[in-house]
């Protein structure tokens, strides 16, 4: 009944022209307390703008910044050493390979190193300085991506002073260059009026090239106009034709209005779990996001208590990589994780208690890993009393999700009717199935099948009650591997069971090919 060590949920492509959310957006069990919404959050910091606004707020105006995906330190029970060996910053390989080509004159890896920079990509701290000065060199050799780049930070004023005539220089050369998306940075010069006279008509010029070839900002941006009536007749079936278009390419202002359409019914029919769903995914990418950053940095340096603490403070706004990474950091470190209880550090229960929280907290989310956990949780009483109804429940759950060891820990409760129903044709249904699931599991289901095998043959006698008091002696397959079968004497004796085994196995097909023969 080990937990699996497979990766969690991936996220999927989705349109947002559907009338209800994904599933884990609206999944609830009864046997947890609430997740903290952003909402209240944001309420208990006594601010007044939602965080939804504030995360707008933080979005460039001529490019999105790079969706940067929390890094998950886990990979189910191990670290996910993978992951992280890409995000030790200058000391990353990638890193010095791209910087070796950038010296040696590549203008698009010149543009990377900026990228890098620019954003705090790949471990690295945000440097203006430096993204310009990688900038500027790329520029030099014509890099149309650069030159927008250089645009916007002289717009933003981000590491330069602000200067909106040399914006407009470079925006220019870029959308020359066919870099499309910088018509929307001339665009938005020209619809606010910054360093040139104000022109909603040429800014939605610019704004229609940019959407004529197919790029999100266009769509959002003439959305935006025919939503509010700014130099056009307001139109607000057009301007959510628009949003949809951006929105379904991932564009988090045009998600952040379609959600707000959802919400009040303009334009789309009224779904608030929808719009719930959407201003979720819009308020993660908000600032407040650098926290996980500064989780994995402190992470990376071994200090693992300030890792939790930070993860933490994230998993109250709803991260559910943070929720899974502050439970991982709980049961891997244990009192190293330095948790802080009611009257010092957290004791044994107390720890389990809070890890227990936050795997359910991110099964709640779509968590497979953390589903199986929870399972976990209540079939061998750890932190909590044992419960193998709700073992199941959260076993079904993991399962829902096509993962291989809920699938099997089904089946085996249902062999030894722990939960379940005692029903032997579910059990080899459900092994069946973990097989089909991940070719990985072929050893542990055919193990499972012959224990099937000789409990529907052998009913009654020593070996099934062999069989079935290994779960009370041994009640972790890892432990019982590493502690036992590994052991050299404890081996041999492990390889004359399976001998014998395989003699009863023998000896019984042996009597229906006799019984087939002897047959009329």
């Amino acid at each position: 009944m080990a937990s699996a060590s497979r990766g969690q949920r991936a996220d999927q492509n989705r349109s947002f022209t559907t009338n209800s959310p994904p599933k884990a957006a609206i999944w609830s069990r009864r046997w947890s307390s609430p997740t903290i919404t952003f909402a209240t959050a944001i309420l208990r910091r006594r601010r007044s703008s939602t965080p939804t606004e504030a995360a707008l707020a933080s979005f460039l105006i001529s490019k999105d910044p790079p969706v940067i995906e929390p890094v998950r330190i886990h990979f189910g029970s191990e670290e996910n050493k993978e992951a992280l060996k890409k995000l030790r910053g200058e000391d990353n390989e990638d890193f010095h390979m791209a910087e070796y080509m950038a010296l040696k004159g590549s203008a698009l890896h010149m543009f990377d190193m900026g990228i890098m920079y620019y954003y705090g990509l790949r471990g690295l701290r945000r440097d203006y300085g430096k993204a310009l000065s990688w900038f500027l060199k790329s520029a030099e050799k014509w890099e149309p991506k650069a030159m927008e780049f250089l645009g916007e930070m002289y717009a933003r004023g981000a590491g330069v002073e602000r200067d909106y005539g040399k914006a407009m220089q470079w925006l220019m050369l870029a959308a020359e260059q066919k870099q499309f998306s910088a018509y929307n940075g001339l665009g938005y010069l020209y619809v606010k009026g910054y360093g040139v006279e104000k022109n909603v008509t040429k800014a939605k010029e610019y704004f229609e090239k940019a959407a004529e070839n197919n790029d999100l900002g266009g769509f959002y941006n003439l959305g935006v106009l025919y939503l509010k009536g700014i130099g056009v007749t307001r139109d607000i079936p057009r301007a959510c034709k628009y949003f949809l278009a951006a929105a379904n390419g991932g564009q988090p202002k045009a998600v952040y209005q379609v959600a707000k359409m959802f919400q009040k019914g303009i334009g789309l029919k009224k779904n608030l779990p929808m719009a719930t769903y959407l201003l979720k995914t819009v308020a993660e990418r908000g600032p407040w996001s650098s926290l996980l950053r500064w989780a994995l940095e402190s992470y990376l340096k071994d200090d693992v208590g300030k890792a939790l603490l930070l993860y933490s403070r994230m998993a109250e706004l709803g991260y559910e990589v943070a929720q899974s990474n502050a439970a991982w950091i709980l049961d891997k470190y244990g009192e190293q994780s330095m948790c802080m209880g009611e009257s010092g550090f957290c004791t044994d229960s107390e720890r389990h208690l809070r890890a227990h929280s936050l795997w359910w907290q991110a099964s709640e989310q779509g968590n497979e890993h953390a589903a199986l956990l929870i399972g976990d949780a209540y079939y061998y009483g750890r932190g909590t009393e044992r419960d193998y109804e709700r073992a199941a429940e959260a076993y079904m759950h993991a399962q829902s999700q096509s993962n291989a060891q809920a699938m099997f820990n089904l089946g085996y409760m249902h062999e030894h009717g722990h939960g379940l129903p005692l029903d032997l044709h579910l059990a080899k249904r459900y092994y069946d199935q973990a097989l089909a699931s991940d070719p990985a599991a072929r050893l542990p289901v055919t193990l499972a099948l012959t224990s099937l095998w000789i409990r529907k043959n052998y009913e009654g006698t020593f070996v099934v009650n062999l069989i079935d008091s290994l779960p009370q002696v041994f009640p972790r397959v890892e432990k019982w591997v590493e502690d036992v079968v590994m052991d050299e004497g404890n081996a041999t004796i492990l390889t004359l069971f399976v001998c014998l085994l395989t003699v009863l196995y023998l000896r019984d097909r042996q009597r229906r090919q006799n019984a087939v023969a002897a047959a009329p």
